[in-house]
C-alpha cells in the first residue's frame, strides 16, 4: 500500500519494485509521466475509452482488482487498513493458483501453512 497516489510516491514505488528498463504499463495518471525515463512506459487511456494500446493494457490488475472487490462485498464485509495487506496477499494467491484443480490448490496451501501459525492476540494487538 502507498500512503497517496501523487507522482513522488507512485513513481518510488515503482522504483523500489521493477528493474530499470523493465516494460511498465499504466493508466494515463499524470504520475507516471517520467517512468519513460528508466522504463519502456506505455499508458493506455481510459478517458477516450482507450483499453490496450499495442501490448499495453492493464486488464490483468482490474481483473484482480476486481476479485478483491467480489470478496470484500461477497465474503468479508469489512477489512481493516491495518489488516489489508493480508486480504491483498490472499486474493494474490487464489489469483496465481486459479488455473489449478482443487487438489492441487489444497496442497499449495497446506505447504504454505507448515511452521507458521497466526495467534489471535498478535491478529488483535496494538503494535502501533
Amino acid at each position: 500500500m502507498i500512503a497517496n497516489t501523487d507522482a513522488a510516491s507512485l513513481q518510488g514505488f515503482v522504483h523500489q519494485n521493477i528493474e530499470e528498463k523493465s516494460s511498465v504499463f499504466t493508466d494515463e495518471h499524470k504520475g507516471y509521466i517520467e517512468l519513460s525515463i528508466k522504463y519502456e512506459h506505455q499508458s493506455v487511456k481510459h478517458s477516450v475509452g482507450g483499453y490496450v494500446s499495442g501490448m499495453a493494457h492493464i486488464n490483468a490488475i482490474e481483473s484482480s482488482w476486481a476479485l478483491l472487490k467480489r470478496g470484500y462485498k461477497g465474503t468479508y464485509h469489512k477489512m481493516s487498513v491495518r489488516h489489508f495487506s493480508r486480504y491483498v496477499t490472499e486474493f494474490a494467491r487464489l489469483h496465481n493458483v486459479r488455473d489449478l484443480d482443487t487438489l492441487t490448490q489444497m496442497s499449495v496451501l497446506a505447504r504454505g501453512l507448515d511452521g507458521r501459525r497466526s495467534r489471535y492476540t498478535d491478529l488483535i494487538a496494538d503494535h502501533g
